[in-house]
């Protein structure tokens, strides 16, 4: 078997170039040849298909990139099998995707978005994103690495972090994570919550409106904001760092943190909808908050994925649902029993590693993508 995979390549801190580069590596540690090209580089893509003749193009992305991910391979006579993220509603190329004999996604929930904007369920399998349990693992207290990152935001060793990390941190419930400790606060040991954002200029934007929040509920103190760091490379200490992960998302199609979060035997503190319905065990693995409310709409506004200055109203025949809410008040039962019980936050925690471990390590996932290949393509 012979696979190319189409990402943003040399990967970059993105979620999907991790995604794409896990499996590349995964793929190359068995045996198996694999190569790696940026999604958008047109003579780079047909050069390796004019000399390496891949059986299978693999492109990591959303709907919107089809023209890189699935026409220009057809184009040159390669196969193309995507491996799709959710993106709100799925506004073109419907025919595209459904004339393909296999579609990869990363979660069952992702799927079920795809089927109900017009793509055929068959052609459809489950391949969630790896993670490198080896640079995602548990590390001692005494750690230089994590110890330096404490310091360095000014968590004093009897205080408890709890983290999100986000391209911001409003979309994985940052805001409903402050509203929570904010009720609780008082009740729990000394803590400060950190949020680990990228950035870039509509995140600035965010963090300005998160921390009026939080100075509206009086624990601005308490929260603070990393912006300056860009590489993925720092992500295992600064989880390492951590006491709880917190990432009760308002749209998560699979939810790596979370994962990497537990790889790291950390609990983690999430939302009972979406992508983490396969990816965490509530009660087990980590504590979910249900859902308080669905952000509904009727129509949205998109733009043109090839040329962003052109965008149209997509109005839907059912209303969509295109952002949810955890629960606040169970947000806050999760914190105050995890806060006050260092004891279940490492049962949690080891929990969360085996089942890491068991169902998304790069290298199970990268043998799950070749059982898939072989089945639904017959290519060994």
């Amino acid at each position: 078997m012979k696979v190319l995979l189409l990402y943003d390549y040399p990967p970059s801190p993105s979620g999907l170039a991790t995604q794409g580069d896990l499996l590349r590596r995964g793929l190359t540690e068995m045996g198996i040849e694999a190569h790696a090209a940026h999604l958008e580089s047109a003579q780079e893509k047909e050069w390796y298909y004019r000399w390496f003749a891949p059986d299978v193009v693999v492109g990591v992305g959303y709907w919107g990139y089809t023209p890189h991910l699935i026409l220009h391979p057809q184009q040159h006579g390669a196969q193309p099998v995507p491996w799709l993220v959710a993106n709100g509603y799925i506004a073109r190329y419907q025919d595209v995707l459904n004339r393909l004999p296999l579609i990869l996604v990363t979660s069952h929930w992702v799927k079920e978005m795809y089927v109900r904007d017009g793509i055929k369920g068959d052609n459809i399998e489950v391949l969630p994103v790896g993670c490198d349990t080896d640079a995602f693992r548990p590390f001692v207290n005494d750690e230089p690495k994590v110890t330096a990152i404490r310091q360095m935001l000014g968590i004093s060793p009897d205080e408890l972090l709890i983290l999100t990390v986000g391209g911001d941190a409003a979309s994985k419930g940052a805001r409903e994570v402050m509203q929570a400790l904010a009720a609780i606060d008082g009740q729990v040991p000394a803590w400060k919550y950190v949020c680990k954002v990228w950035p870039q200029e509509r995140t600035r934007i965010q963090n300005l409106a998160d921390m009026e929040l939080a100075k509206e509920l009086g624990i601005e103190k308490n929260i603070m904001y990393a912006t300056d760091i860009v590489s993925r490379n720092f992500i295992p200490y600064l989880l390492g760092a951590c006491d709880i992960y917190a990432g009760p998302s308002r749209l998560e199609g699979f939810g790596m943190l979370q994962v990497e979060a537990g790889a790291c035997e950390k609990p983690v503190i999430g939302i009972n909808a979406m992508g983490m319905l396969d990816t965490l065990k509530n009660g087990e693995t980590a504590l979910l908050a249900g859902v308080a409310e669905k952000i509904v709409v009727s129509q949205v506004q998109i733009q043109d994925e090839l040329d962003l200055n052109i965008s149209r109203t997509i109005t839907f025949n059912e209303p969509r649902t295109v952002d949810y809410r955890a629960s606040v008040q169970e947000i806050a039962t999760h914190l105050l029993e995890l806060m006050n019980k260092p004891q279940l936050r490492q049962q949690l925690g080891k929990a969360a590693r085996e089942h890491v471990i068991q169902h998304f390590d790069y290298r199970v996932v990268a043998r799950k993508f070749v059982d898939i290949i072989n089945r639904r393509l017959g290519i060994t």
